[in-house]
């Protein structure tokens, strides 16, 4: 509260010497050593004394001789003449004014008042006819009027007064005639002596001469309109006068004409004396005892909001608050003088209020937001953080963001600009009729339609949200409807895409999840079905009685199953690898076709036994690719199983390696033993084995194994099923 009550009181006492100082800059020189004589308010009144003594008392236009230079042109003649219109229009608008009354007094049997009607109409048509016959008769109530114009206006002029009291003694240099009034011996607080060695007094018939208005302002009648022109050519000559002008001392004294102004000059003059002593003595406070300490303005809740207002927030708050001040230091140095010179209690309370919000506050304003701005941006990298963040980059980004559609942008732009127009025109169109005719016109075949445009975009917009919002609950069935070729058009329609996109990626997810429950099964079938039977076969080897024979069997048994776990393992663990990246290539010149012989004899003796009947082509030349031998050798190798487990007996199973283009082409086509269904993608999944009921060797990897060394070679592995025929194609590049 204490440092809020000083920063209050330095404040103050800046505004003080603020005030004092401009105020004594614009009026010192008006106020100090001066009295009322010398104010601008004497030398107003000593000049309206010269401006109206000319016109009415030494030198006014004789109203007679004046009336002889007026002058009635053609134009004023035609002018009054056809002023309502032809003979035949005039004579045809008095009759019809006439007709409906004298029907009427006619009715009533009240033949005065007809008779007084018809008399009168008919004077009017007869002037009417005179009117038209010739010139004369018009310009005779021309002059008429125009007479009636300038009389007033010169009598007006002779009976003048002025605000001052005024004694004077002059004579006319060329005639010697004298004009005097009142006593020019008294004690004067104004004296002023004409005479050839400084100037002659000139009196103008005209009045302005001294004000520096030098038009006449003549009141006219429609049709009867005196020139400045035709006064000026009226007006005597300027007459030089000598003599002497005073304005008596008694003027100044209680009682005396002037002296209610004379007393609010001393007041206003010694008020402005005070406060500018007022000002220097805060001046010296200011230096001494009140020196400003930032500790007023930091360090408060008031400073630590203030610091995360925007920058341009803050600069807009600074300059409004300086140009408040300023106007407020510059207005009220003007009317201080005003204030003290008239005082009255309202106009203290009126001072008082804006001195402490034009001044006071917004001094203390100006004071936190200086102080509070430099020791922010003192810190490291505060201020390009806040120009940053600031409101006018905000809107200069939304701004280009807002053309990356350019006919959005552009339809936008044209919009604002239209309703910005518009408001502009309604006012416009309001002061002017003509221009209100155009503003209806733009309305209703511009305004309208692009207000008709922008109903229905908008509410295309809306329709557009609310299915958003559908699809963001899950609702995917309904397209969104595609209107016209507009941006929220294509918008609609990347959401349908989306949509789909959705859509299709649930059911893959519903797939995936499928999948992963069958994978679980499978594993855990898989894994549990050999490790049961070791466990049955080990608990039959700890049994004394069995015979060396059943013995043999058993580890016989153990040995395979074993085996499978094994493999089963080092399969997953391989499969595992490869899905995360961990599988590292070592890749090498390699002839394919000697790789799918050695895989072919490796299995000589288990195609034998299948009873299939396997059809080999290989090229005649050697067919080199560079690829990872041993983990091309697994493909080969997984694939050739694969044919031999899962063909029906009896048939054919054709293996094909062949160059196509740039890449090596290894082809196996066999009759399926199990019926494979449709979804060939599901070959690739792990565990996925052609035997659903699981009866048959092989741990359901071999494929996906396969797929995965394909990909890391980059090359490309397809299955092709019709009906029972199997077909399974492996390419890779050769370079």
């Amino acid at each position: 509260m204490k440092n809020k009550f000083l920063l209050l009181l330095w404040a103050a006492l800046v505004t003080i010497v603020l005030l004092a100082s401009l105020s004594f800059a614009r009026q010192g020189t008006g106020l100090i050593g001066k009295g009322f004589s010398d104010s601008d308010d004497m030398k107003w009144r000593i000049n309206e004394f010269y401006d109206v003594i000319g016109p009415s008392v030494l030198n006014p236009i004789n109203i007679e001789e004046a009336k002889k230079k007026i002058t009635v042109s053609e134009s004023e003649i035609e002018e009054h003449r056809t002023r309502y219109g032809t003979l035949a229009d005039q004579l045809a608008n008095i009759h019809d004014q006439y007709a409906q009354r004298i029907a009427d007094a006619k009715d009533a049997s009240n033949d005065l008042i007809m008779e007084t009607l018809i008399e009168e109409r008919d004077i009017k048509l007869e002037d009417i006819r005179k009117n038209f016959e010739g010139n004369g008769h018009v310009e005779a109530k021309i002059r008429k009027k125009k007479e009636k114009v300038l009389e007033n206006y010169l009598n007006e002029n002779k009976t003048k007064s002025y605000s001052l009291h005024v004694a004077y003694e002059l004579k006319n240099v060329e005639t010697g005639e004298t004009f005097s009034h009142g006593d020019i011996s008294k004690p004067a607080v104004y004296k002023k002596s004409f005479n050839a060695n400084s100037e002659y007094l000139k009196a103008s018939s005209l009045p302005g001469r001294y004000s520096g208005w030098t038009t006449p302002y003549i009141n006219y009648y429609e049709d009867a309109h005196v020139s400045d022109e035709e006064i000026t050519a009226m007006a005597n000559p300027v007459q030089s006068f000598e003599g002497v002008v005073i304005v008596p001392k008694v003027a100044f004294e209680k009682g005396g004409a002037l002296y209610a102004q004379y007393k609010d000059f001393n007041r206003g003059k010694y008020g402005m004396y005070t406060f500018w002593v007022l000002g220097l003595l805060a001046l010296i406070s200011l230096l001494t005892v009140m020196k400003f300490q930032k500790e007023w303005v930091t360090g408060t809740p008031i400073a630590d909001w203030y610091s995360e207002v925007k920058i341009d927030v803050k600069a807009a708050a600074f300059f409004m608050s300086a140009l408040i001040l300023l106007e407020y230091i510059n207005g009220e140095s003007h009317n201080l003088l005003n204030v003290l010179t008239h005082q009255r209690l309202e106009r203290w309370v009126i001072w008082f209020g804006t001195f402490f919000i034009g001044g006071v506050a917004m001094t203390a304003l100006l004071a936190f937001q200086l102080v509070n701005g430099v020791e922010r941006w003192k810190q490291e990298g505060v201020f390009a953080k806040d120009v940053k963040n600031s409101f006018t980059l905000q809107f200069l980004r939304a701004w280009r963001e807002m053309f990356l559609k350019k006919s959005i942008g552009v339809q936008s732009f044209i919009l604002l600009i239209g309703f910005f127009l518009a408001g502009i025109g309604f006012l416009v169109g309001l002061m002017n009729g003509s221009l209100f005719i155009i503003y209806v016109f733009c309305v209703l075949f511009l305004g309208l339609p692009a207000l008709y445009i922008f109903v229905r975009r908008s509410a295309y917009l809306n329709r557009i949200i609310v299915a958003t919002e559908q699809m963001a609950a899950g609702r995917l069935n309904e397209d969104i409807k595609v209107e016209g070729r507009s941006p929220l058009a294509d918008h609609a329609k990347n959401l349908n895409n989306l949509r789909e996109g959705v859509r299709v990626s649930m059911t893959e997810q519903a797939k995936s999840e499928r999948l992963k429950t069958e994978l679980i099964t499978n594993v855990s079938h898989d894994l549990r079905t050999p490790l049961t039977s070791i466990i049955t076969y080990t608990d039959l080897l700890k049994d004394e009685t069995i015979t060396p024979e059943e013995r043999a069997k058993y580890v016989d048994i153990l040995d395979k199953k074993s085996q499978r776990l094994k493999t089963l393992i080092e399969d997953l663990f391989e499969v595992s690898k490869m899905a995360s990246g961990n599988l590292e290539l070592h890749k090498q010149r390699v002839d394919l076709t000697q790789l799918l012989q050695q895989a072919l004899a490796e299995h000589a003796e288990e195609i034998a036994e299948s009873g299939l009947d396997f059809r080999t082509t290989f090229p005649e030349d050697m067919l080199i690719a560079y690829v990872d031998g041993q983990r091309w050798w697994r493909v080969l190798d997984n694939l050739i199983v694969n044919a031999i487990k899962y063909s029906l007996p009896g048939t054919r199973v054709y293996v094909t390696l062949q160059k196509a283009g740039e890449s090596a082409e290894f082809v196996v086509k066999n009759i399926t033993k199990y019926e494979l269904g449709e979804n060939v993608d599901e070959l690739f999944e792990r565990f996925k084995r052609a035997d659903t009921s699981r009866n048959t060797d092989g741990s359901g990897l071999g494929l996906a194994i396969a797929q995965s060394i394909v990909d890391m070679h980059g090359g490309i592995m397809k299955i092709d099923l019709d009906g029972d025929l199997f077909k399974v194609t492996v390419s890779v590049s050769t370079k």
